[in-house]
């Protein structure tokens, strides 16, 4: 255990408190845990790479961190009606299955590298910037158009493109199993 794992712990407990800001109306408060999770993710990379603080544990949690805020934001977001539930849809169900595929790797005893795609890291970058405007605009009401559209089209390509990227090369992978 060490500073970067315990910074990414943080950012997993702000996920039940930024549901309930979001699910009580605190929109600002939950703008504001989500700028500090940001930070939060930002510092603890940061702090992994250049002081070589690097763990196991640290690359399980950190995607594991960002996944559930995001899922977690987009879900409680989809159910207040801020966000149309479609994306909510598209955004948990790429999680879901790229999750599913690492999990029946690992049962068919052939775990696949995990390794984020470009288009993976824009889709993050998508997301987050989506969620942040739309928790913005609800806790320092302004109308969010049109760069709203132009985030959920941005977060509904790379969405779209990268869970097709991930499912042909699992599918490469596992496509050696040889039958018994």
């Amino acid at each position: 255990m060490n500073i970067p794992n315990i910074i990414t712990l943080g950012r997993i407990i702000l996920v039940p408190i930024i549901v309930w800001a979001i699910a009580s109306k605190q929109m600002e408060i939950a703008f504001a845990i989500f700028v500090i999770a940001g930070v939060s993710d930002a510092v603890d990379g940061f702090l992994a790479k250049r002081l070589n603080m690097t763990s196991e544990l640290g690359a399980l949690l950190d995607p594991l961190a960002d996944k559930a805020l995001l899922v977690s934001i987009y879900v409680a977001l989809g159910i207040w009606g801020a966000v149309p539930p479609w994306i909510v849809i598209l955004v948990v169900s790429r999680d879901i299955m790229i999750v599913t595929a690492v999990i029946v790797s690992w049962l068919f005893d052939k775990p696949i590298p995990m390794k984020p795609l470009m288009v993976s890291k824009l889709n993050t970058v998508a997301q987050v910037a989506f969620a942040a405007l739309v928790l913005a605009s609800l806790g320092f009401n302004f109308k969010p158009a049109p760069y709203d559209l132009i985030l959920m089209g941005f977060v509904t390509v790379f969405t779209l493109v990268s869970v097709s990227l991930y499912l042909v090369e699992w599918v490469r992978h596992m496509s050696t199993i040889e039958a018994n």
